[in-house]
């Protein structure tokens, strides 16, 4: 059921959110540090172990996924429009630190997403 795919989410999206939050305050910032992030980085985990362990989610359970994965782009720029880039910028180096390491370590993910999904493509070819 796609209610299943949204629970998925939802659950991801709470460990994420907790993940930043404790970075946040690793960092003596106060705040959420990334927490959409990392719980986007754990639905990609997840579906990839799903899938190489043959327990793929079903169809429905998919569609529910992919609904809110049409919203993210959305959501993620609303949520950029309620930050102060000028207040996290005058508070010091940690926030331009977290923004570079989030971004460096996006771009070295390219390269493990690109492998996994040859790997799957390989499988689904054979």
């Amino acid at each position: 059921m796609e209610i299943f795919g949204l629970g998925i989410i939802g659950a991801c999206m709470f460990i994420g959110s907790f993940i930043g939050r404790l970075l946040g305050a690793a960092l003596g910032l106060g705040s959420d540090v990334g927490g959409v992030g990392f719980a986007m980085v754990l639905i990609v985990v997840l579906c990839a172990y799903l899938e190489k362990t043959g327990k793929s989610l079903n169809k429905k359970t998919e569609g529910g996924i992919q609904f809110l994965s049409a919203l993210y782009i959305p959501v993620v720029v609303a949520m950029s429009m309620n930050q102060n880039v000028y207040s996290a910028v005058t508070e010091g180096v940690i926030p331009i630190v977290a923004g570079v390491v989030a971004t460096v370590g996006s771009l070295l993910l390219i390269p493990l997403l690109s492998k996994l999904a040859k790997d799957t493509d390989k499988e689904q070819n054979a």
